[in-house]
């Protein structure tokens, strides 16, 4: 074997001996893949295929010991690093050229307490693994809506999902987590212990360290809810978006309805009602029957459905291998001229794998202080999410120029704040600090230059310590 070339933290390469990667891989439980390994290829690949890095290393971890292993080296040798959950995320963080991977995907242990209503979840998980274990007890937590989304970048940005409005955010369910510190020491976080780390990471992502595992308060949900989709076509949608905002302005916050531009599968532009009601099912009917009867729908496919499938309901739009590009915002109003705007852009989309999204918050997630949590933006009744998705690399301008095209077209009806967990590539140090606000970023800044000073986690949403 050769020495290695890898890329560092100060921007140049450098020759890792091949001794030192050899001695650093028999502390490992886990495995350690190099080019032209067998797994390799597999490995360095994440959902976006829009991402394309090679990495020098790549560690499969197997447990902490392997994490506190892996930043120890990685801190020594001044490796660049990127931290891999469930590799969901759009920006492609999850990988780097000629670094070193810290590879969780196969930390998945999981433990339901079913009296206390908790559990303990390894951060290799995803939502899909996660829901299956705590519905086997009729239970649940606010989570991703895409399966295959990691539990670990979802819950350090914050967490929206169908559950928010009755049981507020991911990161507001987060009891306690274990977290290995730039300095490779691994430390519990809570509202008792380490209670800075603690506020921080419930929305400031990875930017403290790697979390080993995390436990998250659980709430009786399922195993049946009422929830599905109800579409229009798209020369309805005014109608259909202004009945959406009425309705959403006194829904219960047992019901979250998001609402979607998308193109049937046999091509035809629609928009529809996305439904996860949690509450009693003998009102859940009554509750949702304004939205059935609106119209009517070119399809209804709303009903009594297990949690588990509404929580899937997202995956056949975001499978993995699909190049895709996102854009969003929280929407200051959803006024007619908004919903003029954005049925005008929606109009010349052009992959059918595309969609534009307003999810509904407030309810629970709102009431939280907005100085409990790293989390930015609590007040705001809509996000926006834009999200392109195509095949083809050669239509990536097209398909990239859409979505800014309609962002740029919401600017006037739009708050400067965004979730971090939907800023894509390129979206750096203004649009973070403005996901955060200028006092808590400030205060995020402090974290960093206590828990990272030298900004070993960079590869994230990032904030920047102190030079």
């Amino acid at each position: 074997m050769e020495d290695l070339r890898v890329a560092t933290t100060t921007g140049t390469d450098t020759l890792l001996e091949e001794a030192a990667v050899e001695e650093f891989k028999a502390g490992l439980r886990g495995e350690l893949l190099r080019p032209g390994d067998d797994g390799y290829e597999e490995a360095r690949m994440v959902w976006n295929a829009m991402i394309d890095k090679r990495p020098a290393l790549i560690v499969r971890c197997a447990g902490a010991a392997d994490v506190i292993h892996s930043v120890n080296f990685a801190r020594t040798n001044k490796l660049l690093v990127a931290v891999r959950g469930g590799g969901h995320d759009v920006a492609g963080n999850a990988g780097c050229d000629g670094g070193l991977v810290i590879d969780l995907s196969r930390m998945k242990g999981i433990r339901v307490d079913p009296a206390r209503r908790t559990v303990r979840a390894e951060p290799g998980l995803t939502w899909g693994e996660f829901d299956q274990e705590t519905q086997a007890f009729g239970l649940a937590t606010t989570g991703g809506i895409v399966p295959t989304t990691g539990i670990a970048g979802l819950t350090l940005g914050g967490g929206l999902g169908y559950l928010m409005r009755r049981f507020g955010l991911a990161c507001d369910n987060l009891l306690s987590v274990d977290i290995v510190t730039a300095d490779g020491q691994l430390l519990p976080a809570s509202t008792t212990e380490n209670e800075d780390l603690f506020w921080g990471i419930r929305g400031g992502g990875g930017n403290f360290g790697v979390v080993t595992s995390f436990e998250y308060e659980l709430h009786p949900v399922g195993p049946i809810v009422l929830g599905g989709l109800i579409l229009h076509p798209l020369a309805r949608a005014k109608e259909a978006v202004q009945f959406y905002r009425e309705f959403t302005s006194t829904s219960p916050e047992e019901l979250t309805t998001h609402l979607g531009f998308v193109t049937s599968p046999d091509g035809h532009p629609m928009v529809g009602f996305i439904i996860c009601y949690s509450g009693p099912m003998e009102k859940g009917e009554e509750v949702i029957r304004p939205l059935r009867e609106f119209g009517p729908p070119a399809a209804d496919m709303a009903g009594p459905t297990p949690y588990t499938e509404v929580q899937a309901l997202g995956g056949p739009l975001y499978p993995p291998g699909r190049w895709n590009y996102w854009k969003s915002n929280f929407l200051r109003e959803l006024s007619d001229e908004a919903i003029d705007t954005m049925i005008e852009q929606f109009s010349t989309v052009p992959s059918p794998f595309s969609a534009a999204v307003l999810e509904e918050l407030g309810g629970a997630g709102s009431r939280v202080d907005e100085d409990e949590t790293a989390f930015g933006e609590r007040s705001a009744h809509y996000s926006l999410l834009i999200t392109s998705g195509w095949l083809d690399p050669a239509e990536t301008e097209s398909n990239t120029q859409w979505t800014r095209n309609f962002w740029e077209a919401m600017q006037p009806f739009v708050r400067d704040t965004v979730y971090v967990n939907y800023l894509d590539r390129g979206e750096e140090a203004d649009r973070i600090r403005a996901a955060y606000g200028a006092d808590k970023y400030e205060r995020l800044v402090a974290l960093k230059n206590k828990y990272d000073p030298t900004n070993l986690f960079r590869l994230n949403k990032n904030i920047q310590p102190t030079e």
